[in-house]
């Protein structure tokens, strides 16, 4: 899977209600209100790297109140499961 994470500014009157239609986006798995530079957050996961532009520049960018998005692309997914086997020096307790 490709893992994007969109950020999202948006007309700030509407944030729940851009935030419900970006949810419900085929290929959006989350999508969080948070504090900072930007408005919203998307994660987005997808097969195949051309359903990016579907996903994200056909449709996210296109939801009425959305201002502006940038895109990150993951290259690796760490999980805490996956830190503790990095970090794991093979030393019994």
């Amino acid at each position: 899977m490709i893992t994007a994470i969109v950020h999202i500014d948006a007309d700030p009157s509407r944030i729940p209600e851009i935030a419900a239609q970006v949810a419900e986006i085929a290929g959006v798995r989350e999508v969080f209100s948070v504090t900072g530079g930007t408005d919203l957050i998307a994660m987005v996961k997808v097969r195949e790297h051309e359903q990016l532009a579907d996903v994200i520049a056909d449709r996210v960018s296109k939801v009425d109140g959305i201002i502006r998005t940038q895109t990150f692309i993951a290259f690796r997914a760490y999980s805490s499961s996956d830190l503790d086997a990095a970090f794991d020096l093979g030393l019994g307790d």
